[in-house]
């Protein structure tokens, strides 16, 4: 039997953005419901950098993605959200009364007044090279993100990549691991010019390896690597290795949410920049799966849209009531869900 959820509002994805929508729903006093293709809240902050340090989250000099996770959930949950994990959404019907209704992979469907997209970039996988044997390698000794950082500490590292996360890890594992090498497959980088100038200044001391080159081959036994082969200008070279970290960017998948019938560019969704509504009314879209004039891709501008997203949806959902924007200071809603809370 087919299960079937009323909520006033369905978010799709509990990422940032997501997560802080459900604060801001919660403070115009619209309950929500949270669906994430994901076992967990946080979205690619957890997944992919959960102990990644970031340093644009305003008052926070420093904060890593997965305490960003927590202090989100933290704040939201005076408002109760409901959280569906592990759930891919896949169509959208609108309603005779103007909502929609939202079936999921599963079978679990949604009766939603308004549905909020914080889907990212939607199903985020990282680019996999084509290594012969390498998924007996994956998650036992080849990894695509860091979740734990002690458990690195001693090992033998090769860290491959060109872009960001590649040097950012490399500078913060080298001090961890018994010996660490940065491999990519030429001397220019992707990253930011103060990390390249840093891991250029540790291989110089010594502090880790730099190497030139293409991975051809991995060797181990029973999932646990002993090396990894490479290759430059035809030469081979072996990496003694127990772990390798693969940073060779990510591939997002907006999935069935691309055929909803909303105004795409670009395999994003396009939103007006008053309310962040899609083509179809009622439908909203923040955080990175939404494109717009001047759009940059940060966490700090999604939780930008999700407060104006708030505002127009609150007027869907209650469309006969009286709204006015209140500071937070001075929310009754707040304030008496703090006081239950604190009771």
């Amino acid at each position: 039997m087919t299960r079937q959820v009323e909520t006033e509002a369905l978010i799709i994805g509990a990422g940032p953005a997501g997560l802080f929508a459900a604060f801001q729903l919660g403070m115009t006093g619209v309950q929500a419901h949270l669906v994430d293709v994901l076992p967990h809240a946080g979205g690619q902050c957890v997944e992919l950098y959960p102990q990644k340090p970031i340093y644009d989250i305003p008052a926070h000099p420093r904060i890593t993605g997965r305490e960003l996770a927590e202090r989100l959930l933290e704040q939201s949950a005076p408002f109760e959200p409901v959280f569906h994990f592990e759930e891919a959404a896949r169509e959208l019907e609108q309603l005779d009364d103007g909502g929609y209704r939202v079936r999921m992979a599963s079978g679990l469907t949604f009766l939603a007044r308004v549905v909020v997209i914080a889907a990212g970039g939607g199903s985020i996988e990282p680019k996999r090279p084509p290594l012969k044997g390498l998924d007996a390698y994956e998650g036992h000794s080849v990894f695509y993100s860091v979740k734990d950082v002690e458990a690195l500490r001693g090992r033998r590292i090769v860290v491959a990549g060109g872009g960001d996360s590649a040097l950012d890890w490399a500078i913060e594992l080298a001090p961890l691991a018994e010996r660490l090498t940065l491999l990519h497959r030429r001397p220019e980088f992707r990253a930011a010019p103060e990390s390249v100038r840093r891991m250029k200044e540790m291989a110089e001391a010594g502090e880790l390896d730099f190497r030139l080159g293409q991975i051809r081959g991995l060797s181990g036994e029973n999932g646990m690597l002993h090396a990894v082969h490479a290759a430059h200008d035809g030469e081979t070279f072996e990496l003694p290795a127990d772990v390798l970290l693969l940073f060779f960017g990510l591939s997002g998948k907006l999935g069935a949410i691309a055929e909803w019938g909303l105004d795409m560019e670009g395999g994003r969704i396009r939103v007006d920049t008053e309310a962040f509504e899609t083509s179809r009314p009622g439908v909203f879209a923040i955080g990175d799966v939404c494109v717009y004039p001047g759009k940059l891709k940060l966490i700090l501008s999604g939780f930008h849209e999700a407060a104006l997203m708030a505002q127009k949806a609150v007027r869907y959902v209650h469309p006969h009531e009286h709204h006015a924007f209140v500071h937070s200071t001075s929310s009754e809603i707040l304030a008496e869900r703090l006081g239950r809370k604190q009771a």
